[in-house]
């Protein structure tokens, strides 16, 4: 069975064709700039000497997904010879509210629940949802599914997604932790008791999801009980341009003080924040490496602030769960910063974390990065959130 996973931004599109019969990629690829001057398609699979490449304009998703599937089936640098051999769409949904704990075939009935989940995602879920619209008009007879971010942590008690606040702004209009990163965190806590050998049941895991956006989430026999980002993705850790945890206070006093209406504290903290505004440099953390490495103090304070906190997330979990088997650290930062994760893991031994310097210099290969006596294992683990799409897809319309 091929199932094509679609993962639509605002203005971007990432997909992967794959082969459920053995989990193989077919091809791949990422649309950008999708309603605006200079859009491009680059389009990868095996056997190919360099990228396809495509440079045309697209006005909205539906163009981009028409692109995306005659490369597909291009019979040069395609991976199917007809469309007709596709046969379900796993589309990334980032928010579900409490609708949904699991993954569903989209039906009227499931799209209408998700445009009423837009105003708690307005970045994310109207995107999403453009990409379901295109898929209906080109490949009508073609079954799609939902994965959403949200459902992996709808296992949380209340305790840790209620809020401090009236509890009618729960009842009415839904204000709560939902956390984010789901199918992410879910993956990679799933590998982790594979290569310990164990089962999800067994373990307590806290898994480091460190991107652009970032998350921490505590897993306990294989169920999300916390998690860092909140009723938005803005929550919780310091981000590339997301603040993350602030005192609630500082909203009302920056306005005021800086003559921001909502949209405009809204930008602050969303795009013009965390590293990029602490630095004033970038919100790569490779670029601001570098600016550390050349002395610029604010860089390399910046770096020690962002671990501090994934430090002090993991704490809290160690504590909240009585206990902690394995740390997972996952995406772009996680998966490739050696010295972010040994500034994380650093003066931590006595909660039995004792990291492995040598088994650390690697970027982006699976492996336990901890010493053998390290109570805690540690573990590098590449996250793979298109294939666990793909393999909901497939359940779902077997």
């Amino acid at each position: 069975m091929k199932v094509l996973v679609l993962n639509c931004g605002s203005s971007s599109l990432k997909y992967q064709l794959i082969n459920l019969n053995d989990e193989s990629v077919l091809c791949k690829g990422l649309v950008e700039r999708i309603g605006i001057d200079g859009s491009i398609l680059k389009h990868e699979k095996d056997g190919l000497d360099e990228k396809y490449v495509v440079e045309v304009a697209m006005n909205d998703h539906k163009e981009a997904i028409g692109h995306v599937l005659k490369a597909v089936a291009d019979p040069k640098v395609g991976a199917v010879k007809e469309m007709s051999e596709i046969d379900a769409v796993g589309h990334r949904i980032v928010h579900g509210g409490e609708k949904f704990a699991s993954s569903a075939v989209l039906t009227d009935e499931v799209i209408k629940a998700i445009e009423d989940c837009v105003e708690l995602a307005p970045l994310h879920n109207p995107a999403n949802l453009m990409g379901v619209d295109a898929c209906k008009a080109i490949l009508p007879d073609v079954p799609q599914v939902g994965v959403f971010d949200t459902a992996f942590h709808q296992s949380m008690p209340q305790e840790s997604f209620l809020y401090g606040l009236p509890y009618e702004l729960y009842t009415k209009y839904g204000i709560r932790r939902y956390g984010f990163h789901g199918v992410s965190h879910l993956y990679v806590s799933q590998k982790a008791a594979e290569m310990l050998g164990k089962a999800p049941e067994d373990l307590k895991i806290i898994t480091c999801h460190l991107g652009n956006g970032a998350s921490v989430t505590a897993v306990n026999g294989g169920k999300s009980v916390d998690t860092s980002m909140g009723l938005t993705p803005l929550e919780g850790l310091i981000m590339g341009t997301r603040c993350g945890d602030i005192d609630p206070a500082i909203v009302p006093l920056v306005m005021k003080k800086e003559g921001l209406d909502a949209d405009g504290i809204d930008k602050l903290m969303n795009k013009e924040s965390g590293v990029y505004g602490m630095t004033g440099i970038s919100s790569d953390f490779r670029d601001i490496e570098d600016a550390a490495n050349e002395g610029n103090e604010r860089a390399k304070m910046t770096l020690d602030a962002y671990a501090q906190k994934v430090k002090k997330y993991i704490g809290a979990y160690a504590a909240e769960m009585n206990g902690v088997d394995a740390i997972v650290f996952t995406a772009g930062l996680g998966e490739n910063g050696i010295s972010m994760r040994e500034m994380i893991c650093k003066d931590m031994d006595f909660m039995g974390i004792n990291l492995d310097l040598e088994k650390n210099n690697v970027r982006g290969k699976e492996r336990i990065i901890s010493s053998d006596d390290s109570k805690v294992k540690v573990l590098l683990i590449p996250t793979n959130e298109e294939l666990m799409i793909a393999r909901d897809t497939l359940n779902l319309v077997k």
